[in-house]
């Protein structure tokens, strides 16, 4: 795919998709909506991390609604299934970790596409507005799935009922976002986790992501079952094997990956 309303660079293992609309607060079109889906899956097979941000002074200001003429000329639930879960789901399904950096406002989709990645870092300036209510909508895009596990129920309810904008302070605090840092601090801070994570051990990184996710779901006995199966296959990997030898050396591991 030739990309027009992002930018994907992949570098040192490192895959960055950056939405590029600045004048449009990075608003979501079709293409963008496209682009973006076909991106994640490229960097889950090519890169061992990814980063997700925006161009300019916002992340993303939702769907661009400036086509429309009228509330009518927009099917939801169309646009909903198949122009927005394919980009949640391949943030969920990715191979490798998916941090996003949130560079500055991040409202309805483009807030819900950022606090569904896995490790999400925000400078100070930016917040998280779930603004649905004020078109006479829900929450979408998977908030109202992820937002309650990951806040609780009341301030879940309260970010969806009064619309109102939660800076990245309170949404550190509160737990929905790993880091709040200075604005200029958020490309070194984004770009060193990123490499961290980069030479870290792949498949388990992998592992991680899909057993934390299920246990959501699942029971005791069904997690206690699932760490079990990931962890005999983790300890046939490459990387156990070398961090392992690495530890017995008192050495760093290098991992590979495999």
């Amino acid at each position: 795919m030739i990309f027009q309303d992002i930018l994907y660079d992949l570098t040192n293992d490192v895959a960055t998709i950056t939405l590029n609309r600045p004048d449009n607060l990075n608003g979501l079109t079709a293409q963008m909506r496209a682009e973006l889906a076909y991106a994640l899956r490229q960097a889950g097979d090519e890169a061992r991390v990814t980063v997700l941000t925006g161009a300019g002074r916002g992340f993303c200001s939702g769907q661009d609604l400036g086509g429309a003429r009228s509330a009518k000329d927009i099917d939801l639930e169309r646009v909903l299934r198949e122009e927005y879960e394919p980009i949640l789901n391949a943030i969920t399904d990715s191979k490798v970790p998916v941090i996003c950096a949130v560079n500055g406002p991040a409202a309805g989709a483009g807030a819900n596409i950022a606090l569904s990645c896995d490790i999400v870092i925000a400078g100070r300036s930016a917040y998280f507005l779930e603004a649905f209510a004020r078109i006479g909508l829900i929450p979408d895009a998977g908030g109202t799935w992820f937002l309650p596990r990951q806040v609780g129920m009341a301030r879940a309810m309260g970010m969806a009922l009064l619309a109102e904008p939660l800076s990245a302070e309170d949404a550190a605090s509160w737990g929905l976002i790993w880091q709040a840092v200075d604005d200029e601090a958020l490309p070194g801070t984004v770009a060193a986790i990123a490499a961290k994570l980069a030479k870290g051990p792949t498949r388990a990184y992998g592992a991680i992501r899909r057993v934390m996710r299920a246990s959501l779901d699942h029971s005791y006995g069904e997690q206690l079952g699932m760490e079990a199966v990931e962890q005999g296959k983790l300890g046939r990997s490459q990387d156990f094997q070398e961090g392992v030898l690495a530890f017995l050396e008192k050495r760093k591991p290098a991992f590979s990956g495999k």
